[in-house]
């Protein structure tokens, strides 16, 4: 009897050694008392913090500590929000919400909580990073002067895009803004640059279409897909682009670069009203909340590229907003347009006459300029938008007189080729030093004498025959303006002229030859 109450007391003795703070945990509980549209309020999380997960402890879904309330607290609900009842209990976790980040997510389509939902089995990372963050300050960055090639002629030529910056893809639907997005991604192939691809209220159709032509085109391996489609709620529509930056910035301060692109910011502004209004923030222009222009900028704020004593990594943002009727004077567009370093325009008009990318070249810009090109398309492009923009111009006032004098004439017809010459089919990015000899052979008159109906065999033919006869040229080209930051040298530029005339001499097409046009976008 005595050794049965010695275990006991030993049991008992045990018990109360181990029992101690490591083995408890305290968290706030509350009480669900409404849902509506994906959010709940809840009352009673006393020490919940801002975007800080909550679990409804009877379903095992998430939510998001969204509105601080004197009483109740306001929650996204980070999935299917119909299962959710009154008087459900909910649970504070002491997690502010993070995503997971790493080498592992590339080549993965995952929800904006950092969940695959493609068919590639679990993600093995063990990093994570908090989807809001303060931006790098002005002593951590440097100036942008590398360039993001987007294969794109008119792009590369007239608008050019750095590592670092923030450049606005804006137009009306069905204008090309994602192609312009997508051609850039698959251009990056073997140049060193990490992608990531942000659906945001998308139907899964498109985006499963979007990852089957980047698959297509080898570009999955260095590229992430964060989706979060039509059909899923407000509040995953909402931390989608987040998710994604900080996916982006974990590439970043590793010493390397990315490239994120947000598509688009239009239904993330409008998710982010839906909840606003839901939980009833004052609604203000167009009832988006006051707080509007933040959810931005400090989204597209973190776009930067480090100096060196931070690594040297960059993180370029390529942001897209939707239009109505060509307006870009609306409260969306012009908010994110005062927030980017420049913006491309797309135009509905331009598109429907066949010109594509149809880039209206008065309303773009590109506020880093001529930093981030190489040294052979400065030489090349220095005056592209001038000769186009005085084209358009000549051209407009060609229509109400047909007796033109021989200059006017000309710079008409060389405006038309260069047109020509800046329209690309849609996945088919072009080499910076290709873009560079044809430019340079529509600058220096060389398709003058080529029909218009004929400018895309010519170029076409020319790229084949540059490659086949003379590839020393390109490479030239590459080590000069690319590697070294030289212009070409008059040596290289007499070498390219010879060339161009043995082409137009020995395998041009015949002015007879039937027309190509480039694929439709």
């Amino acid at each position: 009897m005595a050794s049965w109450a010695d275990e006991i007391s030993a049991i008992i003795e045990k018990n109360i050694v181990g029992f101690g703070a490591s083995g408890t945990s305290t968290a706030s509980v509350g009480t669900v008392i409404a849902v509506q549209d994906g959010i709940s309020r809840i009352y009673g999380l006393q020490d919940v913090k801002y975007l800080e997960l909550v679990e409804f402890t009877r379903t095992g879904l998430f939510g998001l500590a969204f509105n601080l309330e004197e009483e109740t607290v306001s929650c996204p609900i980070l999935g299917d929000y119909t299962h959710i009842r009154e008087d459900d209990e909910v649970r504070t976790t002491g997690r502010i919400i993070e995503v997971p980040v790493g080498d592992a997510l590339l080549g993965r389509v995952v929800n904006p909580l950092g969940q695959p939902i493609d068919d590639g089995g679990p993600i093995n990372t063990t990093k994570f990073r908090p989807i809001e963050r303060v931006a790098p300050g002005v002593i951590t960055r440097q100036s942008v002067n590398t360039p993001v090639q987007t294969g794109l002629k008119a792009v590369d030529s007239m608008i050019p895009i750095g590592r670092g910056q923030r450049e606005l893809i804006i137009g009306d639907r069905q204008t090309g803004k994602t192609a312009i997005a997508i051609d850039t991604i698959i251009n990056q192939k073997g140049k060193n640059l990490l992608c990531i691809y942000v659906a945001i209220g998308q139907k899964n159709s498109s985006i499963a279409r979007t990852r089957a032509i980047l698959e297509q085109h080898g570009a999955m391996e260095y590229t992430i897909i964060v989706a979060a489609g039509a059909s899923d709620p407000a509040p995953l529509k909402y931390l989608a682009p987040y998710a994604g930056c900080s996916m982006g910035e974990e590439f970043m301060e590793s010493g390397r670069d990315a490239l994120i692109i947000y598509d688009d910011l239009t239904k993330h502004a409008e998710a982010y009203r839906n909840i606003s209004l839901i939980i009833r923030r004052p609604p203000g222009r167009e009832a988006f909340p006051g707080d509007v222009f933040y959810l931005h900028s400090r989204l597209l704020e973190r776009a930067a590229r480090l100096n060196k004593d931070y690594g040297g990594g960059s993180l370029t943002a390529l942001p897209i907003i939707e239009t109505k009727a060509n307006d870009i004077s609306a409260y969306i567009p012009t908010n994110v347009i005062s927030i980017t370093d420049g913006q491309i325009f797309l135009e509905t008009d331009l598109f429907n006459a066949g010109i594509r990318p149809a880039i209206n070249v008065g309303n773009s810009v590109s506020r880093v300029g001529t930093s981030a090109q190489t040294a052979a398309m400065k030489q090349v492009g220095g005056t592209l938008r001038l000769d186009l923009a005085q084209f358009r111009e000549l051209a407009a006032f060609a229509q109400f007189s047909s007796d033109l004098d021989k200059r006017t004439k000309n710079s008409i017809d060389r405006g038309q080729r260069l047109t020509e010459v800046l329209k690309q089919g849609q996945y088919q990015p072009l080499p910076v030093e290709k873009q560079v000899m044809i430019i340079y052979a529509t600058n220096q008159g060389f398709l003058d004498d080529v029909a218009l109906d004929q400018v895309a065999a010519w170029e076409a033919g020319f790229h084949r025959y540059m490659e086949a006869n003379h590839p020393e040229i390109a490479q030239e080209i590459v080590e000069q303006s690319v590697k070294q930051k030289n212009k070409m040298s008059k040596e290289l530029l007499a070498k390219l002229d010879a060339a161009i005339d043995e082409y137009k001499k020995t395998a041009a097409p015949r002015a007879d030859a039937p027309a190509t046009t480039a694929k439709a976008r």
